[in-house]
Formats: structure tokens, C-alpha cells, sequence
């Protein structure tokens, strides 16, 4: 460990239907919750031209995560624990997750979105535009993560519909 720690703080607020950890989807494209992201009144105006984007990148911080482990059983049929960096577990170093949702509307400094799998009071790091011709890798491989592994995530994910 080099020592080197960086400060971050929060521009925004999640406001969702899920409270409790383990009735919340797993991975937000099988979500159909719908939400807010509150934004902080001072990064207001970094939402100009955001409307015309489809969907969001939400990088946020894992509030409620246990700790910071090293190496974690997956969620899902995770008999056998992998190093942090191969899951998306929130108990990582720095707590720190990604959520791709799709923009439904802005209004004021509050953004409308569907798809999301946050709890609700989840502070939001950053927003980035998702934009397909830079975010999009179709060849890219999958790791450990099988199809068989994505079907049973999108089936618990389905249990928690909130429509």
C-alpha cells in the first residue's frame, strides 16, 4: 500500500424504494425500480445538455457496506470466494460502485431514472452520459461470469420488482 488517499465527496443523493440490503436487485440492468438522483444545489449547472442522453453512469459509495475485504463469495451461487477486483461485491477497498440507469427525466436539479438498484439514501459520487460507442465492448469476455450465473442474478433481481 502506497499510502496515497484521495478525498471525494458527494454531489448528490439516490432516493429508491429499497431500504433493506437484501431485497434489493442485484446488478441495475435486470431493475425496474424506478428512482431519483437528488443533485446538490452547487452541481446544478453540471447538468446542462444531460437531456439527451438515454441513460447514466452512477458512480456512488457502497454507505452501508460491512468493511473492505479483499476477497468475496459473489452474491449469487458464490460458493467459493474471488479476489474483490474480479466481483462486484461492496465490501471492496473504498467502497466505490457503478450503476447504469436510464434517464427518464430531469426536473430542476433532480433526475428521474429506471433501472436502478441503489438503497435508498445512497450518496452519488459522479454522473457520466452512457454513451454506447465508448461504453459498449461486445467482444469483451465475461471472466468466471457465466451464463448460467447471469440467469440466476436476472431471476433474484426480477423477485424484487417494485412496479
Amino acid at each position: 500500500m502506497n499510502g496515497t488517499e484521495y478525498t471525494c465527496r458527494a454531489i448528490g443523493v439516490a432516493r429508491t424504494p429499497f431500504t433493506d440490503p437484501a431485497a434489493t436487485p442485484i446488478q441495475a440492468t435486470f431493475a425496474t425500480a424506478r428512482g431519483t438522483v437528488e443533485v446538490y444545489p452547487e452541481f446544478r449547472d453540471g447538468l446542462a445538455a444531460l437531456a439527451g442522453f438515454s441513460h447514466l453512469i452512477l458512480i456512488y459509495r457502497f454507505h452501508r457496506a460491512a468493511g473492505e475485504e479483499i476477497a468475496e463469495r459473489p452474491l449469487v451461487d458464490g460458493t467459493e470466494p474471488h479476489g474483490i477486483f474480479a466481483t462486484r461485491h461492496f465490501n471492496r477497498p473504498n467502497m466505490l460502485g457503478i450503476s447504469v440507469v436510464r434517464l427518464t427525466g430531469i426536473d430542476g436539479a433532480t433526475l428521474a431514472v429506471e433501472g436502478i438498484d441503489l438503497l435508498d439514501g445512497t450518496p452519488i459520487l459522479d454522473i457520466k452520459p452512457y454513451i454506447p460507442a465508448f461504453d459498449s465492448l461486445p467482444d469483451a469476455a465475461s471472466g468466471w461470469v457465466t451464463p448460467q450465473h447471469v440467469e440466476q442474478i436476472k431471476k433474484q433481481s426480477a423477485s424484487f420488482r417494485v412496479d
